[in-house]
């Protein structure tokens, strides 16, 4: 074994400093043809102070110029009393500015209209619930690698700790955490001067040129908001977008260990940006290619070398191949390899382990800890394009039959077609949305999720979203909204009655006229809960819900909305929502009992020796991992 070769307990990271200053997606409005400097390549970047700058100018009207010439075109949230001032300098910018029904769904907007869009959004609050409503949005934009800086509301200096309406200071909630960088937030600052402005902006612009998500905090005073900006200049930044690039010495090593015997290439979510050559390279070398639920489309699913979804809702012919034509070692491209992707499973781990390529050096080896891990920091893209360049092509004949996604055959209907089967809603939203449309598909956690992720196909890159990290209950009946906004297209969540009844926009769609369209699978239950209680043989809890109907509700708000009992009428009230130009609800019963698709699941967990059977009490594993 080569001496750098190391297991994944310490993951050699191979890599480069980024030097590499291609034009800013996220940045555009601040960047032009030319490069930084050298000292703004070592971290001393010069401002070039506007002229344009005025003493009336206040400190909200100053921070939404900031965060227009940072290239933000959306904001989010919910106004309030405390950051009026702020409110209204963000309505009267170029920023759109969307009024939204609730914090948190605000900010699962913000965080799908980033990936729809690849440019930063903003989450705006006011003080107090504002700012508590709005973390698990926020969370879950940590978590997804989004861009996004939520501005919020504080109590002023000269009033706090005396009992302010919502105050919001040390004296009521913790500052660690919600107003300091940490776990939450990248970046957090509670801005006191108008002084502190011109520095702001410079960490937000660099921070924001960086390839990793980045979540910040600028929390403003109510009386800061209206202070006047005097003598302070914005610095008018020149910065490009960083790109990690992997050494030469990496490269050569991953060369040398994907050499050495037959590969698989795990595609993830940070591989988006690199789905053609990702392809190419599957082509070049023969290898077999799965995903991550994440990262479902970004290899075509009906190539004859995808063999399937890994882990959460995923596919058992993974497993199939892992047995019976395992590779030497698998090429892990942008995915953490957690437990929505892997379930840990010993079975997916090859004999020769890993090659991981991440952007984050802390990604590789945590997951799997005793497994080889060779850990190459780099830009996917990059990385795979030094690869096409270096590795040998498969011999002409090199063809080995793989296998594939595993379809079973949906029986037919029986003469009353009540309630709908979900698998038979899943091949009507294929067939419709998939296929007949461009709209992004978003699935909401639980059952959702599994149903989709596993019977769902896609060929594109970015057209399907879920979220597998925080999995938080709200995320696609809420970022639906963000995702057709910014796409300036149409955008599906497919949802659960629970997920509808718990955190919904359809009123903020209407106001503004976002195509979204919501399919909900109503089976008065929480049913992934409601199913992993009874698989698990818990009895006495209680998922049900109280029957709902979601066409009443939406047409209440001003959508348009159809209930849908038989299958038979599926495709027609699919057609009647894509070719709808306002908020559309497609509230479908479906039959609760018709288990979520779980077979890649329990074989994985069965290669752990997670086993049960009727005469013996299951292990206490949790749903959805059942």
């Amino acid at each position: 074994m080569s001496q750098n070769y190391t297991g994944s307990n310490s993951p050699l990271i191979a890599t480069e400093p980024y030097n590499e200053f291609p034009s800013n997606k996220y940045v555009e409005s601040v960047s032009n043809s030319h490069q930084l400097d050298e000292s703004q390549k070592n971290g001393e970047i010069q401002p070039f102070f506007s002229s344009e700058t005025t003493p009336t100018l206040s400190v909200a009207d100053a921070i939404a110029q900031m965060l227009v010439d940072l290239g933000v075109n959306y904001a989010f949230g919910v106004a309030g009393g405390a950051m009026a001032s702020l409110w209204g300098a963000l309505s009267n910018s170029t920023i759109e500015v969307l009024n939204f029904r609730h914090e948190a769904g605000a900010a699962f907007a913000a965080t799908e209209a980033y990936f729809a869009s690849h440019r930063p959004s903003v989450v705006f609050t006011t003080a107090g619930p504002g700012i508590t409503n709005a973390l698990t949005g926020l969370f879950a934009a940590r978590g997804e690698g989004a861009k996004v800086i939520l501005l919020s509301a504080c109590t002023s200096a000269s009033q706090r700790g005396r009992w302010a309406i919502q105050e919001t200071s040390t004296y009521t909630l913790p500052s660690g955490g919600i107003f300091t960088p940490g776990a939450l937030f990248n970046y957090a600052i509670t801005i006191e001067s108008a002084a502190q402005l011109p520095q702001i902006f410079r960490k937000l612009a660099l921070a924001l040129a960086q390839p990793e998500g980045f979540v910040a905090h600028l929390s403003i005073p109510t009386a800061v908001q209206t202070s006047l900006v005097q003598d302070v200049a914005l610095p008018q930044l020149d910065v490009s977008c960083f790109r990690v690039t992997p050494s030469s010495e990496a490269i050569a090593k991953s060369v040398e260990l994907l050499s050495s015997g037959p590969f698989a290439i795990w595609v993830g979510f940070g591989a988006r940006d690199a789905a053609e050559e990702i392809r190419q390279l599957a082509e070049k070398t023969g290898a077999a290619v799965m995903s991550s639920p994440r990262g479902k489309g970004i290899f075509p699913e009906d190539h004859p070398q995808f063999i399937g979804v890994t882990g959460l809702g995923g596919h058992a012919s993974v497993l199939t191949y892992m047995e019976q034509q395992p590779p030497l070692r698998t090429l892990v491209l942008g995915t953490r390899l957690g437990e929505p992707t892997s379930f840990w499973s010993s079975a997916l781990v090859p004999k020769g382990g890993f090659i991981h390529v991440d952007i984050d050096p802390e990604v590789p080896g945590i997951a799997y800890p005793h497994a080889q891990t060779f850990g190459v920091r780099s830009d996917i893209k990059t990385f795979v394009q030094e690869l096409l360049q270096r590795l040998p092509d498969a011999p002409d004949n090199f063809v080995v039959p793989l296998p594939r996604p595993e379809s079973k055959a949906i029986e037919p209907a029986l003469e009353v077609d009540y309630p709908v089967r979900p698998e038979v809603l899943m091949a009507a939203i294929q067939k419709i949305v998939v296929e007949g449309s461009d709209a992004i598909v978003m699935a909401e956690c639980g059952n959702s999720f599994t149903w989709s992720t596993h019977l769902l196909q896609f060929t594109q890159a970015n057209r399907y979203r879920v979220s597998t990290g925080v999995g938080a209950m709200g995320h696609a009946v809420t970022g639906v909204l963000g995702a057709a906004l910014a796409n300036n297209s149409k955008a599906v969540g497919i949802v659960g009655d629970g997920a509808m009844l718990m955190n919904n926009e359809i009123s903020t769609a209407v106001k503004y006229k976002i195509p979204a369209i919501w399919i909900v699978l109503n089976d008065a239950r929480y049913n992934m809960c409601h199913q992993g209680m009874k698989i698990l043989g818990l009895k006495g809890a209680d998922a049900t819900l109280p029957p709902t109907n979601f066409a009443m509700i939406a047409r209440g708000m001003g959508a348009e909305a159809v209930v849908v009992v038989r299958e038979s009428d599926i495709e027609a009230a699919l057609e009647q929502a894509i070719a709808s130009n306002v908020p559309f609800v497609i509230d479908v019963v479906i039959d609760g009992d018709r288990p979520a698709p779980s077979g890649g699941r329990n074989k994985s967990l069965a290669a752990q020796g997670v086993k049960s059977s009727p005469t013996q009490t299951p292990k206490p594993v949790s749903f959805p991992l059942v």
